[in-house]
This record gives structure tokens, sequence and C-alpha cells, in this order.
């Protein structure tokens, strides 16, 4: 166990800094034997570790040279820029845009790169059926009768042994289900805020979220936020003094795919506990990282139930579903008595399926499957984007999750990019649903989730031919 945690941590380390640009393109790593020295682990360790980065396209190995930090064009474009969102600008929600792009979910005749979930050519599909079979069998009345308020005792019991990956230490007793991630978010938002509070968002920020909190009548604090490290961490110190509650997607987040470092985790959660400020931690897209290893949450370092943590598996698993859950720490009986008032109970059939599905081992090894295919996903983006975008585009990095995040020059205009695209059977997601604020205009949101095929790329040239016409 010491040495595979010694391995994914080192390797860990060593992609970031080759994501973050510390380590150049084309720049030669430490030796095998070197390595050993540096970190006191044996050579199959060292190996190990070179083998991870290759097999994630970070590095290249050149015959009797040693390890270099790959050339390839995903690694070349410039980063997207930290986001400086005005903290007076009045909310000015995007709603016709929002909705334009979301009418087309489900239309066949598109290519939706403007959908955050992945393909159903990805999803287990078969197996989740026989899933659905089995659990009508095994409940009781067929499932058909309610169950316990807390939610399903199969699924509750899985996610908990499933959070031990990433230090939560949950029980079965610490969670409650709901019908999908954004239904987990209504809860504790409805729980813990009233209209006129102050919610602190990062920004770009996805717009279900930012369309939630406008609905319950809340003030939105859009934070400065960085397309690798996420919030900006010596704003968010100032503006604390500001907020009531505040809410973070700390891995992977869309539309940027940013990862808070495990430092600044632990620092939200002490700053946020001193001043009894709740953090709702949205972690649906924890599981897609593309390193060695699941981030931790926020969750790993609350010590005082002050962190209510939120997920599903529409990311991961079945979208359609709607199966999600919290661990509200502290709030646990606020959010019992809203979920009796609002749904009373979560459905049966589908999340005794979904628990057993978890159960098997199935997950696991989709996850596997998922990760690996998403990631190489993102370097084919690049790369097309790379070769066929206009000069000077810049790109998001992501360590994980669905999204990359598109920055051209400031007079590109991308809700006309939209209009146009559309034409051509392309729909993406406009820079500017992601904000309440007049900013973003020339970004746009990619959905990596989309098998990697030559019609893909055609249509990302047929894009980037786009782009080039009105920038």
């Amino acid at each position: 166990m010491e040495k595979v945690y010694i391995y994914s941590e080192i390797a860990g380390k060593l992609a970031s800094q080759i994501r973050n640009g510390i380590l150049k393109p084309g720049e030669k790593l430490p030796s095998v034997r070197m390595l050993c020295q540096q970190h006191h682990i044996s050579m199959s360790t060292a190996k190990r570790i070179f083998l991870e980065l290759e097999a994630q396209s970070l590095i290249e190995a050149k015959p009797q040279s040693g390890f270099f930090v790959s050339k390839q064009l995903y690694l070349k474009l410039p980063l997207s820029e930290v986001s400086r969102p005005s903290l007076t600008a009045k909310d000015n929600e995007p709603d016709e845009l929002i909705t334009r792009v979301y009418s087309n979910m489900g239309r066949e005749d598109l290519t939706l790169f403007s959908i955050g979930v992945p393909s159903g050519n990805l999803l287990p599909m078969a197996k989740l059926k026989k899933e659905i079979v089995l659990a009508t069998r095994s409940l009781k009345e067929g499932g058909t009768e309610y169950e316990p308020l807390q939610g399903n005792l199969n699924l509750r019991r899985m996610i908990a042994t499933r959070s031990l990956a990433w230090g939560g230490n949950l029980d079965e007793n610490d969670l409650i289900t709901t019908s999908g991630g954004m239904n987990a978010l209504s809860f504790c938002l409805m729980a813990l805020g009233k209209p006129g509070d102050t919610i602190a968002l990062e920004s770009p920020c996805y717009p279900g979220i930012l369309q939630l909190a406008v609905s319950l009548g809340f003030k939105v604090l859009e934070l400065p936020t960085h397309p690798i490290t996420g919030i900006e961490m010596e704003d968010f110190r100032k503006l604390i003094p500001k907020i009531n509650l505040c809410l973070l997607v700390p891995n992977f987040n869309t539309p940027l795919g940013s990862c808070m470092p495990d430092a600044h985790k632990k620092e939200v959660v002490s700053l946020l506990a001193e001043q009894n400020i709740p953090l709702i931690e949205d972690d649906i897209y924890g599981d897609l990282y593309f390193g060695s290893h699941r981030p931790k949450c926020c969750k790993s370092f609350d010590v005082e139930g002050n962190v209510l943590w939120c997920s599903s598996i529409s990311k991961t698993l079945a979208p359609g579903y709607r199966v999600g859950w919290i661990a509200p720490g502290k709030y646990k009986d606020k959010l019992l008595k809203l979920k009796l008032v609002h749904s009373i109970s979560s459905p049966s059939i589908i999340h005794e399926a979904v628990g057993n599905f978890l159960k098997s081992g199935r997950y696991e090894n989709h996850l596997r499957y998922l990760r690996s295919t998403l990631m190489s996903n993102y370097q084919n983006y690049v790369n097309a984007i790379a070769g066929y975008f206009p000069e000077g585009t810049k790109t998001s990095r992501p360590q994980g999750g669905l999204a990359l995040w598109v920055e051209f020059n400031k007079e590109m205009d991308t809700t006309k990019l939209y209009d146009l695209a559309i034409r051509q059977q392309i729909s993406i997601a406009p820079g500017r649903m992601f904000t309440l604020q007049d900013q973003f205009e020339n970004c746009m949101r990619l959905c990596i989730g989309l098998p990697w095929t030559a019609h893909i790329e055609f249509k990302l040239r047929q894009l980037g031919n786009l782009a080039k016409m009105i920038q």
C-alpha cells in the first residue's frame, strides 16, 4: 500500500507540473535512478511513475537519452486567463441564451459540444438495464413502496465505502439520497439560505447553479478564478465578510476544469468554519480525474460538519437516472425535513440498481475506461483547436472532468459564433452563459464527452473556420 501511495503522489505532482507549464515541452526529466534517489523509492516504483506519465501522453521516451516532456500541440496552446469579475455589477441572467442552448438537448441532428454529459456510447447501458430488472425482483413489493427518508440503504453504504478513497470516512448514516445532483444543491440552498443572502460562486460557473441561486433570491458574488487552481485565495480571504453562503466545485469544475490544491481546500474549509458560513461542495466530477489518483474533497478537511458534500452519477454513469446524494454534516436534520416536505422518497428501483452496480465492482471498471477516454478526447480536441482555430486561441488545461474552456481574442462574440455554428449542425455553449455579468463573450465551453471520431474532428475544423470568419 505504501508504494502505491508514493507512486500515485509523485506521478500526480509531475503530471501537474507538466500541465501547468512548470515543466516545458521538450524538457528532460530526471532519470529513473535520480528519481529513486530524490524520493527514496525503488526502481520498480520509479519505472511505474514514468509508465503512468507515458500512458497520459505527458512524456515520451528517447532511446539512450531518457524521458522528455511531450511536445504535443495540446501542451503548447496559451492558457486561459484568470477571471476578474466585478464585485459591484448587477445580476444580468442570460435566460434567453441558456434556453436556446439547452433546448438542443436530445437533438440527434446536432453535434452537441454544448451539453456537458458523456455520450451514451461511453456508458454501460446493457449492464445497467440488467441491474434495473434485478432490482425489481429483489425489492419488497417490486420497489413500489416508499424508501426510508434518508434513502436506499444499499446505495448509501456503497457511497460511504467509496468515500474512503478521498478521505471522507463517511458511513451510511451520514448520507441522504436525492433525485440527482441539482436536487441535492437545491435542498442545501433552500435549507441554509434566504432571499437577500449573498452566495459566493466560482466565475465562470455552471449556468444551472447561477439560475438556481437567482431563483431563490440570492445575491451572487462571483469569485476571481484561476483556470488551473480554482478560486484565487487572496481575493477569497478579503471577500469572506461579504458572504452568507459558499458553493464551490473544487474538483474539475465546469467550464474551466480547474482543481483546487489540497492546501487551498483545507484553508477554505477552515476560514468558512471560523465564520460559521456553510460550504456547499459540488463534487460531481471528482471521479473523472486524468491523473493517477482521485483528488481529495473539501469534505476531507471538515472537522466541524460545516461542509455539505454533494454528488451524483449524472456525469459518470447515467444522467437520466437522477441519482444524487448529500453528506450534510451538522445540517442533517434541516435537510431531512426539507426532503420530507419536497419529495418524501427517492425512486426505489433506480437507486437500488445503482447501489448494486457500485457494489459489483463494475462501476470502477467503467470509470477506468471513461477516464482514459476523456483524457484522450481532451488531447485530441486541443490538437484540433491548435490546428484549426484562429491563431492566439487559448484553452484551459483540465486535469479531469468533461469541460474544455476556449478563449478567443477580445473581438470574438461566441453568441454570434453559436448562431453560425447551428446552421452547420454544431451546438456550442457560449461563455456568456456561465456568468451573470457582461464577461466571457469571447469564450466558449466544449464538452469532451463525445467519442473521438473523424466526424468530431471535421466539426471542430468547421467550427474553427467559422471562428476565423468572424474574429
